[in-house]
C-alpha cells in the first residue's frame, strides 16, 4: 500500500504534521468507518468519515465521526442552505478522484467547502481517511480544520 497519495500530498504542502496508520479494509463492511476505528484500535469518535453531499445542488465534503449519522437539516442550516442530500458515490468518486472507501477530505480533485462536526474538535488527535482504502492519517483537528479551511458546526442527528 502506499503511503503517499494525493491527500497526504496536500498535508505535507500544507506544512501539517500528521502520522499514517494502515489497516485491512473490508470491502463488505456495513460501516466502512466502524469497521477502520475497530481495525486500527481507535473509539469511533476519534476516526472521522468523510461524507459528500450537495448543498441545493452544489457539492460540499463533510466530517463526522464514525460512528454517527449526518443531520442533512443541520448540514444545510450550517451552509446557510435550504437543502441537503447525500451525492451518489458515483458523483463523489468523479469529483474527489478518490474511490468510496479511501475518500479524504485532502487533496480532492476540487476542493470544496467542507464542514467538521464540532464533537470531533475536542479530540486532541482524530483518524480521517489518507487518500485510499485503509489509509488513515492522525492529526488534530485543529490542522485539519485549518488546512481545510473548513467551518465547524454541528452535524450530527
Amino acid at each position: 500500500m502506499a503511503k503517499t497519495t494525493r491527500a497526504t500530498q496536500f498535508l505535507d504542502k500544507a506544512g501539517v504534521a500528521y502520522t499514517t496508520a494502515t489497516y485491512d479494509y473490508d470491502p463488505n463492511a456495513e460501516r466502512i468507518g466502524l469497521q477502520a476505528a475497530e481495525a486500527i484500535g481507535e473509539h469511533p469518535s476519534r476516526v472521522l468519515k468523510t461524507l459528500m453531499a450537495e448543498l441545493d445542488g452544489k457539492p460540499v465534503c463533510v466530517v463526522v465521526p464514525s460512528d454517527k449519522e449526518v443531520s442533512m437539516k443541520k448540514l444545510a442550516a450550517a451552509f446557510g442552505g435550504k437543502s441537503a442530500a447525500m451525492m451518489k458515490p458515483a458523483n463523489a468518486e468523479k469529483l474527489t478522484g478518490f474511490v468510496v472507501g479511501g475518500i479524504s477530505p485532502f487533496g480532492q480533485k476540487k476542493q470544496v467547502p467542507t464542514a467538521i462536526e464540532i464533537s470531533a474538535m475536542d479530540e486532541p488527535l482524530v483518524y480521517m481517511n489518507g487518500g485510499q482504502r485503509g489509509l488513515q492519517v492522525r492529526l488534530s483537528p485543529q490542522d485539519a480544520q485549518k488546512a481545510l479551511l473548513a467551518i465547524v458546526a454541528h452535524l450530527i442527528a
